[in-house]
């Protein structure tokens, strides 16, 4: 009997152009690229047939290949449209998933659109307050970074004499 050598652990490994920690499960490791969700993590560790509880180190570079191609083309690879971040792009009316700066262009180039065509949810945009329906009596009361305080009748500071 042959032994195979047996393979090192590499403390990080490049995936979607980013680094992940090599000592963490695949699983786990996956979700700290941005838009990707633990949901998303576990289509890719089962299509790629890969065990979640592996440590990320241990991965061989095909295995990186196959991870990185699956999360640059999902649809390719039969994951499901619901797990994807942007459905029915308002573009070209795709089902897409975004991942890493790609996703942070988008997010903001969405906000300026709604900000340029004055929606509701432009409109909290710009004026800093919340956009998805919270109440502000008590809470959003930072103003750019200034705490601003409650203020008081002239009539209650002169009663407290």
């Amino acid at each position: 009997m042959t032994e195979q050598p047996k393979q090192e652990l590499k403390y990080f490994v490049r995936i979607a152009n980013t680094d992940l920690d090599g000592n963490k499960s695949v699983y786990h490791s996956l979700t700290k690229i941005k838009g990707i969700s633990f949901m998303f993590s576990n289509a890719i560790c089962n299509t790629a047939k890969i065990e979640k509880t592996r440590k990320t180190g241990y991965l061989t570079e095909q295995e990186a290949a196959m991870i990185d191609d699956i999360i640059k083309e999902p649809s390719k690879f039969r994951i499901p449209a619901w797990l994807f971040n942007r459905k029915r792009d308002p573009e070209d009316n795709t089902d897409r998933h975004l991942t890493g700066t790609s996703l942070t262009f988008t997010q903001d180039n969405d906000i300026k659109m709604m900000k340029k065509i004055k929606s509701y949810k432009g409109v909290r945009h710009s004026l800093g307050l919340p956009v998805r329906g919270q109440r502000t009596k008590s809470n959003f009361r930072k103003n750019k970074g200034k705490v601003l305080g409650v203020k008081r009748k002239e009539g209650a500071k002169a009663g407290k004499v």
